[in-house]
């Protein structure tokens, strides 16, 4: 690249520091330091005359947009492991390059996950608000003081067995639960023997008979409320739902009904259907101690962020050396 002009790249939001530092060495990057959320007309400026887009997952880069592009935008190399935020066939038939920053933040993910599975049965946010919200409320142990539920010898319930599905798996069985997954196609004999895993064809019949379910599908058209309200309402009363996937695969609406009244236990969200809005009934349910909600850090690390920017940064340089990049995200085949 060093013989060549550097292409011009749009990143549309603060990035950590290390990786600002060395996109601005390798190309003439236009960088967001005040991190505010650029508006779509900002978005509809850009993409006319820069060569690279770099959106994150809060960026809604629409056929509109993509239609309205110039000649010169060859590439959208987004800051993000999915890819919902894109219309993809609407790059691939303007002849735009997308790409994503896949494995890198399967841990951190995971970590999350097994955090809410733990939190939620034990009350830890409840627990940690009496000492700080609720000053003097505790007078010392008590044996029936804060009791919440074991996880361990409990079944837990994984909707998608990709590679965050088998890393939350993986945690879970080391603190004793024992595992049961629902997933497009059967992981391998390998993985299931070292899971001690059982795979359920029927969802509908998984989610009846497991005390726990984590969600950790991707977001797609046909994931789209796969937790509605008739699948919700096949949970027990006394099971939990943890959700750090994506908002749109969980009937918010129908879920905070199943809490109200009881026919599930309660539940740890990461991620909403209206993000950065949270339903106010949700946030009311949280006050009630019935569910726990994070605002959307599964995947907040230091080190997560800065892997996601170097693979930013490889799937531009692969692209403008003229091979194709690493990450490179092809449209869904009809």
């Amino acid at each position: 690249m060093s013989n060549k002009k550097k292409p011009l790249v749009y990143i549309t939001r603060k990035l950590p520091d290390p990786v600002e530092t060395r996109m601005r060495e390798l190309f003439e990057a236009e960088l967001n330091i005040d991190d505010k959320p650029r508006s779509r007309a900002e978005l509809v400026a850009a993409m006319e005359r820069v060569d690279v887009l770099v959106p994150t997952v809060t960026d809604r880069i629409d056929a509109e947009l993509i239609e309205a592009a110039g000649p010169q935008l060859k590439l959208i190399a987004s800051f993000s492991n999915g890819i919902d935020h894109i219309d993809v066939e609407a790059a691939a038939r303007k002849g735009i390059t997308v790409t994503n920053t896949p494995n890198v933040l399967t841990e951190d993910t995971a970590d999350m996950a097994m955090a809410l599975i733990l939190s939620v049965p034990r009350r830890l946010a409840e627990g940690a608000r009496v000492l700080t919200d609720r000053k003097g409320d505790w007078e010392g142990w008590s044996p029936t003081w804060m009791l919440g539920h074991r996880i361990w010898g409990k079944r837990l319930g994984i909707i998608g067995m990709g590679r965050i599905g088998t890393a939350v798996a993986r945690r879970a069985k080391a603190f004793g639960l024992a595992i049961h997954y629902h997933n497009r196609h059967r992981v391998s004999p390998q993985t299931e023997a070292s899971l001690e895993a059982t795979y359920w064809d029927s969802l509908d019949q998984m989610l009846a008979r497991v005390d726990i379910v984590s969600v950790n599908c991707p977001s797609t058209p046909a994931t789209y409320h796969l937790m509605s309200a008739r699948r919700l309402a096949l949970m027990q009363p006394t099971s939990y739902l943890v959700n750090t996937a994506r908002g749109g695969v969980v009937d918010e609406t129908a879920l905070i009904k199943c809490i109200r009244e009881g026919k599930i236990a309660g539940a740890g969200l990461d991620v909403f259907e209206n993000e950065p809005v949270v339903n106010p009934k949700l946030l009311k349910l949280a006050h009630e101690n019935k569910v726990v909600l994070l605002p959307h850090m599964s995947s907040a690390t230091i080190e997560g962020r800065i892997d996601m920017g170097e693979k930013v940064i490889i799937n531009i340089r692969t692209y403008f050396d003229g091979h194709r990049p690493p990450d490179r995200v092809l449209p869904r085949r009809a």
